[in-house]
């Protein structure tokens, strides 16, 4: 276990969100269950309380807590992604709601929040040159699932005044 890591909580759905998730990540797997020692709010005695889990490396705890705090969009877990196969890989794997999504954000079918955003984003947005990072940016702020390549013809595109 990290000295610090992501919890997040579940309505009941802790198990399954960490099957898939640990299953869909590099580097992951599930390091131990908890089971409820007794009654709570949520759940009983011998349902699963708490998953810890590890991502891509990461630490994670699910907790079946219950309907009282469902996942927003202000909290994200952005995935670093090398190329457009990863950037759609994980897009198709990930988006629930397609309908809603933005800029590379999606939601999951639990409701938990994901930026698939391809390394190439952030270093087409940091470009020195800052007319290049501003077409990038606008092409970026049209699109649902990055696409690499339009974001790069974007930055490259020439204005004529």
């Amino acid at each position: 276990m990290d000295k610090i890591s992501t919890h997040l909580w579940f309505d009941g759905e802790a198990e399954q969100a960490a099957d898939f998730y640990t299953g869909l990540f590099p580097d992951s797997h599930i390091a131990s269950i908890t089971y409820a020692p007794t009654d709570y709010p949520s759940g009983k005695a011998g349902d699963v309380l708490q998953i810890a889990f590890t991502l891509g490396g990461r630490s994670f705890l699910a907790l079946n807590g219950g309907p009282s705090f469902p996942f927003t969009e202000a909290i994200s877990l952005s995935i670093d992604c090398r190329d457009q196969e990863e950037v759609d890989r994980y897009w198709e794997a990930l988006s629930a709601h397609p309908e809603n999504e933005q800029c590379g954000w999606v939601k999951d079918r639990f409701g938990l929040s994901w930026q698939i955003i391809p390394r190439a984003l952030p270093e087409l947005l940091a470009d020195p040159d800052r007319a290049k990072a501003k077409r990038a940016m606008d092409a970026m702020m049209t699109m649902k699932k990055i696409n690499i390549a339009v974001l790069q013809a974007a930055a490259k595109a020439e204005t004529t005044s």
